[in-house]
């Protein structure tokens, strides 16, 4: 008798996908084996996750809204070159802390005076004004913070105190100076030249120990050229 080839037994059928069979097949312990290592490794990293480090996001400076203002383009060029700025987005940084300075002081002046919000936090952006030089003592209210202009913040710069007090030649080899770690304050070697010099550490600015400009160790180029003036010397000795 002629079998048919499209038939299927269905107690064949039942055995082939039986789970016995599908148990012992290579197939079933490939999988899973996969299985098991890819739960195996994912609760194992998830016990050992890497640290993340916590980032601040906030805006160091803000672009002008109009870009092409000649006063303002005039103002930002007569800042740089009389404060020695590098360029226009320091002007910008302390124009973005002016304006945050402000904004904090507008708020608290919409508070009654009683207020403890405004008595504990006015306090706060008073004292630390006074301690960077910006406002004097006889000036501690509110009102006066929003008289504050940038030249007041220029001035509490490092790179400004540095030629206020005759250490550099100009503002601009104040900022070399700072640049090259020939600057302290205190103990401290600070080069930042936008380094907010605080009134109790203004008396403290000062070369640094190690630096060839009070003492130290001597530069390349001053080593340098005293290597040639005794070399130049020996030779006239032996001729």
């Amino acid at each position: 008798m002629h079998r048919n080839p499209f038939f299927i037994d269905p107690m064949q059928f039942l055995t082939l996908f039986s789970p016995l069979h599908i148990v012992k097949s290579r197939f079933f312990v490939y999988f899973l084996f996969n299985i098991c290592t890819f739960f195996y490794t994912f609760f194992y990293f998830q016990g050992l996750k890497m640290p993340r480090v916590k980032t601040v996001f906030s805006k160091v400076y803000s672009v002008p809204r109009r870009p092409f203002e000649k006063e303002r383009l005039d103002q930002e060029l007569k800042l740089i070159g009389e404060f020695g700025l590098r360029n226009k987005r320091e002007v910008w940084r302390v124009k973005l802390t002016l304006a945050n300075i402000r904004k904090a002081a507008r708020q608290l002046l919409t508070l009654e005076e009683k207020d403890p919000k405004r008595l504990f936090e006015g306090n706060a952006l008073l004292r630390r004004l006074v301690r960077i030089g910006v406002l004097t003592e006889d000036k501690m209210k509110l009102d006066y913070v929003l008289g504050l202009r940038v030249e007041d913040f220029l001035e509490r710069r490092l790179q400004t105190q540095v030629f206020k007090l005759g250490l550099a030649k100009s503002i601009h080899h104040a900022r070399v100076l700072i640049r090259q770690r020939h600057i302290r304050v205190r103990r401290q070697v600070v080069n930042i030249p936008s380094f907010i010099v605080r009134l109790d550490s203004q008396k403290h600015i000062d070369f640094a120990n190690n630096s060839s400009l009070a003492g130290g160790k001597p530069g390349r180029v001053k080593r340098r050229n005293a290597k040639k003036g005794t070399g130049g010397a020996a030779e006239e000795d032996e001729d």
